[in-house]
């Protein structure tokens, strides 16, 4: 009986464990957690151009619909209405589950990682309008609105918690 409790708990308790608090939006996926077994199509209603701000200034990003397991999407931010920076991502699952890739470069498209490298966010949960990265969480919101919170650690290594507040255009 105390073994089959035990292993009840344990598997109760493994979700718990996946995940720690990062900032007061974001978590931080545990290095042992099992991969995550969701899809690119829980993800399918991020489809469309969303318009906001963040970092200071304006934002756009736009992600296609879901095709051959992927989506893709852009993001720009402008200040004073000039480019300051954009990304490139790609959303789809890996051999560690759902992952959001993305590529950073400035306004005249010089890279800001070396060309085979990338950022990388690993899907940790989703709950309810709640979809949870490795230190980036969407929050869906009423009204086609939606939230981002993105973990951004400095040079000092001190970790600071970014939000954007978008809305769907289209």
């Amino acid at each position: 009986m105390k073994r089959t409790m035990l292993a009840l708990w344990m598997i109760l308790a493994a979700p718990l464990v996946a995940q720690v608090a990062h900032t007061e939006h974001t978590v931080k996926r545990s290095p042992d957690a099992p991969p995550s077994t969701a899809t690119v199509e829980d993800l399918s209603w991020l489809a469309g151009r969303w318009t906001g701000d963040g970092l200071g200034g304006s934002t756009e990003e736009v992600w296609s619909e879901p095709m051959g397991g992927v989506m893709l999407g852009t993001f720009r931010l402008l200040r004073d209405g000039k480019p300051v920076f954009y990304e490139f991502m790609n959303l789809g699952v890996t051999d560690q589950g759902l992952t959001l890739r993305l590529k950073h470069f400035n306004a005249d498209m010089t890279g800001w990682e070396e060309k085979d490298k990338f950022v990388e966010f690993r899907h940790v949960s989703t709950k309810g309008p709640l979809v949870q990265f490795d230190g980036l969480t969407f929050r869906r919101d009423a009204d086609d609105a939606l939230t981002i919170f993105l973990a951004l650690r400095s040079k000092d290594g001190t970790v600071r918690e970014e939000t954007f507040r978008m809305k769907r255009t289209r």
